[in-house]
């Protein structure tokens, strides 16, 4: 299956997308530092949105497989950038936040179904492989 996304730009390094199936529309900005007014995501702002979105979506596929409740579970995705040899992505280090009190009701086997899944998600798969994507989980009390 093929999506099809339209972007356009619209001056002073501002971007504008549109999803083709659904219509949706995003706004890009170059970040501060490089040149931008940082005013919108950034490019690399939405790879990392798009990794941090897709652990949860694959958390949420496996947890309904397996009548697992996630409903509330958060993820904080780290941003650094490499300068040198070139600007790119270096990691995008996430923490994935399970709801208050779900470590409690979890067999080990659950948590490691849960964990191995998101490690395999296909935004992860998709990053060039010197690009670190630790991925930690918290289950609060």
């Amino acid at each position: 299956m093929s999506v099809e996304i339209n972007a356009i730009y619209e001056g002073q390094l501002h971007c504008s997308a549109t999803h083709g199936p659904s219509g949706m529309k995003l706004v890009t900005d170059a970040p501060v530092d490089n040149g931008g007014r940082g005013e919108a995501f950034s490019p690399t702002d939405l790879v990392a949105t798009a990794l941090g979105t897709c652990l949860l979506t694959i958390l949420g596929l496996v947890a309904k497989r397996n009548n697992i409740n996630v409903d509330g579970a958060a993820v904080h995705v780290t941003k650094e950038m490499a300068a040198a040899p070139l600007r790119r992505i270096a990691s995008l280090r996430s923490v994935v936040t399970m709801p208050k009190g779900l470590g409690k009701k979890l067999s080990a086997d659950d948590r490691k179904r849960l964990e191995s899944a998101v490690a395999v998600c296909p935004v992860k798969q998709s990053l060039h492989p010197d690009v670190q994507t630790p991925i930690e989980f918290v289950y609060p009390e």
